[in-house]
């Protein structure tokens, strides 16, 4: 019988919170540089005079590090799991600073498909914009194996929060005619086989970090070890 062991928030916060302001993380943005994180806005505010990581001091860019920060949906996701209430209260707190300044609160406007009867009917897509907003990567996937079809079109760009599972679903349905049966498929980097919850943002990080883009990714039937 498993035994469930309780785990003290406090035990967890060195890992939740911005070294910046020492609250817990809001907008949880990443330096891709060394993959340190912290509040977007604490962020941005420092990199008005900085180049450099507020933890490690390494040099994001010389002249545009900005564009080497990215939000980390993983991580703010988490964040709101773990602690009570933090994310209702931002969004109150939100609220408040818009209302308060008599200003329209972004995330309360609503898309709209037509007004022709004067309502606002939501779209059904606005609460998810496909990630067009996240990061991007530019992927390259090669076929290696000679009992798969070659994809049609091997250069496809995606968010850097999509998965090697998304990937594998995505050949799968391209190659093996069913997007079910993307157990079948393996996912490689410079011949090293992908973990199915390794985000792209973390491979090109980790393994392609000092390579020229597209990120380069192999495929083939799996191979059971």
């Amino acid at each position: 019988m498993m035994m469930e062991r309780k785990i003290k928030l406090k035990t967890l916060n060195n890992h939740i919170t911005c070294k910046i302001c020492r609250g817990y993380l809001i907008d949880a943005t990443t330096v891709t540089e060394c993959l340190h994180t912290f509040c977007k806005s604490c962020l941005v505010k420092h990199l008005e005079e900085n180049n450099t990581c507020p933890t490690c001091k390494i040099v994001i860019h010389q002249s545009h590090p900005l564009q080497y920060i990215s939000f980390d949906r993983t991580m703010q996701d988490i964040v709101y799991k773990l602690v009570p209430d933090l994310q209702k209260n931002e969004i109150e707190s939100e609220r408040e600073f818009y209302k308060a300044r008599r200003l329209p609160n972004p995330k309360d406007i609503p898309l709209t498909n037509g007004e022709s009867n004067g309502d606002h009917e939501p779209d059904p897509h606005a609460e998810s914009d496909y990630h067009r907003q996240d990061e991007q990567v530019n992927v390259c996937l090669e076929c290696i194996s000679s009992s798969l079809k070659t994809l049609k079109r091997r250069f496809i760009r995606c968010s850097a929060q999509a998965t090697i599972l998304h990937l594998k679903k995505f050949v799968a349905m391209k190659v093996l005619n069913g997007m079910e049966k993307y157990r079948d498929i393996d996912i490689l980097c410079n011949d090293e086989l992908l973990g199915k919850d390794h985000t792209l943002k973390f491979v090109y990080v980790t393994r392609w970090r000092f390579q020229n883009p597209p990120l380069t990714l192999q495929y083939r039937p799996r191979i059971d070890i």
